[in-house]
């Protein structure tokens, strides 16, 4: 496919003709590409996507480690307190709008007495929540 010619004549004169074979052969090949690619973006997978719920988490409630030992001395997370501090405190743990776990240690030794006056203070303030927390016994 020559565009120049060697003759003299006809060099300075403009073509007055248009090759079109290759105007079609990549006319052709871009047709066979969307023919082929077109069904791939028209394709779907079918999901059975779950479903969510906009509900609000509920709070978790806080968590009170009451301990009694021996001599029948009160614990809150730790700290000493007297009977009627520990009654004030159930109380005010009674009025938050999550009600808080208490967890009971009472020692092996301590009278009986004072673990019912600590449930009762805590049944008096509101409070539901009481598990009783002991070791496993050893085989």
């Amino acid at each position: 496919m020559a565009f120049a010619s060697f003759d003299r004549k006809t060099a300075g004169a403009p073509m007055a003709e248009i090759n079109m074979v290759p105007l079609i052969d990549v006319m052709l090949v871009l047709l066979v590409i969307f023919i082929v690619t077109a069904p791939l973006l028209t394709h779907a997978v079918k999901l059975e996507l779950p479903r969510a719920s906009s509900q609000v988490n509920p709070p978790v409630p806080d968590k009170i480690e009451f301990a009694i030992d021996a001599q029948g001395l009160r614990y809150w997370n730790g700290e000493l307190l007297s009977r009627e501090d520990a009654a004030a405190r159930f109380k005010l743990a009674g009025g938050k709008p999550v009600q808080p776990e208490i967890h009971l240690r009472a020692d092996g030794e301590v009278a009986y007495h004072h673990v019912a006056e600590t449930l009762a203070d805590a049944s008096a303030a509101g409070l539901s929540k009481v598990g009783f927390v002991s070791q496993p016994e050893s085989r």
